[in-house]
C-alpha cells in the first residue's frame, strides 16, 4: 500500500465528530457555485460550514474512490478569512467560497507539487517539489475567493488518457461504477467533482485528459483554445504546442465562470496574449442562452474525421441518434461526414513529431523558485540519487529552434487551413459528436493479467483537436443501460469557445441529464 500521510494527516484534522460547535446541516451533493453564491448572501451557512461539509464528506468516501494525492492544510484558516471579508466588504465574485479541486500538476506555493510521480515526493521516497508560488490558474481561482481544498491524483506525469493510477497514490476510481475506468489524466479532479468532493476542479489537457475523463464520469469538461488559459506553474508535458488548463464541473455555467476567472494573458506565460482579444467583454457565463442552438449548423461525426474508433458501437449509435434529434429539436440543423473526401485522415497521417517536453520541463523548474529543493533535472537526480525518467531525457533545445518543430508548425497550420476550409464548404458553426464511440472500458481489462493498463478510451475529438489546438466542450446527455455516463462534444475553430459553452448549456437545459453517483464507503 502506498503511504500518504499528507492526506492522512489533514483528513484526520477535520474528521467527523471533532469537538466543534454544530452547524446547520449542508447538503454539499450537486451543488453548484451559483447556488453557493445565492446560500452565502443569504446566511444559509458559513464558507467555513461549507468548507466542514465538504471535508467531511471526503473523510466518509476518500478511502474508496482516492480522488486526493494531498489535502491543503490551511483550509479552514482560509475558510475564515472569507467568511471575514464576506462579513465586511461582501463577496469578491461568484467563486467567493467555493470549495474546489485542482490536478496534481498545478502549483499551489508552498504545498508539494508531485505530478504523480512518486520522485517529487518525500512521503514515496523521492525529494519533495515545493514551488514558491502558485500556477497563474490557481493564483486566479484563489484571487476570486475559491478554496482550493486539495490537489488530485494523476498519472504519472499526466500519461495516460483512460486510467488514473500514480506511483504516488494508486489508484483513483469512477462513483459511477467502480469497475471501470475513471478516464484520464485528470480522473482525480473528475472523481472527487463527480462525488461531490468539491464543487468544481481543474484539469489539464495534452491529449483528452480533460474530456475523457468528463466522459466517463458525466461531466462538463473545457479543453480551451490553446493559449486562452495561462500554462505558467502546470508541469508540462507540451507546453509548447498542446497543453491546456480547463475546468471540470457539474453544470456549464459553473464550467463557464471558472473559465471567466482562469482566462486571459499573463506575463508569465507570453503565449497566452494569444487569447486577449478573443475572451467575450461580458465574460463566458454572460452569454450562456437556451436559444444558443437555433439556426445553427453541426458537422456529425463520420470515418472522413478519423479512421479509429469508429464505426460506432450500437448502444453508443442509438444514444448519438437521440442526442441528434434533440439537437435538432432545438432549432439546429446537421451535416452527415462533412470531412468525408476532404483528405482530413490522411492529412492527419502525417503528423511529423516535434519534442518539446526536455525543454519544457528545465522552464518549469527553473521557475519554481529561490526556495525550491531543486530547479533542474541534473539537481534532482543528484538528491534523489537515480536517473530522472529511466535516464531518457534529450537537451533542453527549444522545438521553435528546430526543424522538427518548425515541420510540425507547417503541419498544423495545413491541418487547420483544411478544418477551416471543411466548415465553410458545408456553412458549419462546430461539430457535435460522442466524445467516445463504444460505452467506458473496465478499470481490468484482463483478468490473468492485472497490470495490462491499456491506454484506450475511445476518444474521438482528440489527439486531432489537441495537436491543432481546438477548443472542445463536453456536455451529458444520458446513461447506458448498465449507468455509465454518455456524454456529447462540441468541437469549434479556434477562440470558438464562448460560442461551444452557449451550444452546450442549450443542449444541457433541454435534456437536464445528469444523475449524481451513489457513493459507497470503505476501502477501495
Amino acid at each position: 500500500m502506498i503511504a500518504r500521510p499528507i492526506l492522512a494527516v489533514a483528513v484526520v484534522a477535520v474528521t467527523p465528530g471533532e469537538n466543534r460547535s454544530p452547524g446547520p446541516t449542508v447538503d454539499v451533493v450537486e451543488l453548484t457555485a451559483v447556488q453557493v453564491h445565492e446560500d452565502l448572501l443569504a446566511s444559509r451557512y458559513t464558507v467555513t460550514e461549507l468548507t466542514r461539509a465538504f471535508l467531511d464528506r471526503i473523510a466518509r468516501y476518500e478511502d474508496h474512490y482516492n480522488a486526493f494525492i494531498s489535502m491543503n492544510p490551511e483550509v479552514l484558516q482560509i475558510a475564515a478569512a472569507l467568511d471575514a471579508e464576506l462579513a465586511t466588504t461582501g463577496p469578491r465574485g461568484p467563486l467567493h467560497g467555493v470549495p474546489v479541486v485542482i490536478k496534481d500538476n498545478l502549483d499551489y506555493g508552498g504545498l508539494v507539487t508531485t505530478a504523480g510521480f512518486d520522485g517529487f515526493s518525500a512521503a514515496t521516497g523521492g525529494v519533495d517539489m515545493v514551488p514558491g508560488d502558485d500556477a497563474v490558474a490557481v493564483e486566479r481561482l484563489r484571487g476570486a475567493g475559491a478554496i482550493i481544498l486539495g490537489k488530485t491524483n494523476m498519472p504519472d506525469f499526466a500519461g495516460h488518457g483512460t486510467r488514473t493510477r500514480s506511483s504516488v497514490a494508486g489508484e483513483t476510481l469512477n462513483p459511477y461504477a467502480v469497475d471501470r475506468v475513471p478516464g484520464g489524466s485528470s480522473g482525480g479532479t473528475a472523481t472527487a467533482v463527480n462525488a461531490s468532493f468539491a464543487v468544481l476542479g481543474l484539469g489539464t489537457e495534452t491529449g483528452g485528459s480533460i474530456q475523457n475523463p468528463a466522459a466517463a464520469q458525466a461531466l462538463v469538461g473545457v479543453k480551451p483554445t490553446f493559449g486562452l488559459v495561462p500554462l505558467e506553474g502546470v508541469v508540462p508535458m507540451d507546453a509548447t504546442y498542446r497543453d491546456v488548463v480547463g475546468p471540470l464541473a457539474r453544470t456549464v455555467r459553473d464550467a463557464a465562470l471558472t473559465l471567466d476567472v482562469i482566462a486571459g494573458p499573463s506575463q508569465e506565460d507570453f503565449a497566452s496574449y494569444a487569447g486577449a482579444e478573443h475572451i467575450p467583454e461580458p465574460g463566458f457565463a454572460a452569454g450562456l442562452t437556451t436559444n444558443a442552438l437555433a439556426g445553427k449548423r453541426f458537422g456529425l461525426v463520420g470515418p472522413g474525421w478519423r479512421d479509429s474508433f469508429l464505426p460506432l458501437a450500437q448502444q453508443t449509435e442509438a444514444l448519438y441518434e437521440d442526442a441528434v434529434r434533440v439537437l435538432e429539436a432545438e432549432g439546429a440543423e446537421v451535416v452527415e461526414d462533412p470531412f468525408a473526401g476532404s483528405g482530413w485522415v490522411e492529412l492527419y497521417r502525417e503528423s511529423p513529431r516535434a519534442p518539446s517536453g526536455s525543454h519544457d520541463m528545465a522552464v518549469y523548474l527553473r521557475g519554481l523558485g529561490p526556495s525550491a529543493a531543486f530547479r533542474s533535472v541534473e539537481e534532482w537526480e543528484a538528491l534523489a540519487g537515480r536517473d530522472f525518467r529511466g535516464g531518457r531525457r534529450r537537451p533542453p533545445v527549444a522545438p521553435t529552434a528546430t526543424e522538427e518543430g518548425d515541420a510540425f508548425q507547417a503541419w498544423r497550420r495545413e491541418m487547420r487551413e483544411l478544418f477551416r476550409a471543411v466548415m465553410e464548404e458545408h456553412r458549419l458553426d462546430g461539430l457535435f459528436f460522442p466524445q467516445a464511440g463504444e460505452p467506458i472500458r473496465p478499470l481490468v481489462e484482463d483478468p490473468e493479467r492485472p497490470e495490462y493498463r491499456p491506454n484506450n478510451h475511445a476518444e474521438l475529438p482528440s489527439n486531432i483537436i489537441n495537436d491543432i489546438g481546438l477548443p472542445t466542450v463536453t456536455v451529458p446527455f444520458a446513461y447506458y443501460e448498465d449507468g455509465t455516463p454518455f456524454v456529447l462534444a462540441f468541437i469549434g475553430d479556434l477562440w470558438s469557445d464562448a460560442e461551444l459553452l452557449s451550444y452546450a448549456y442549450d443542449l444541457e437545459q433541454a435534456t437536464l441529464a445528469r444523475v449524481a453517483p451513489t457513493l459507497t464507503e470503505g476501502p477501495g
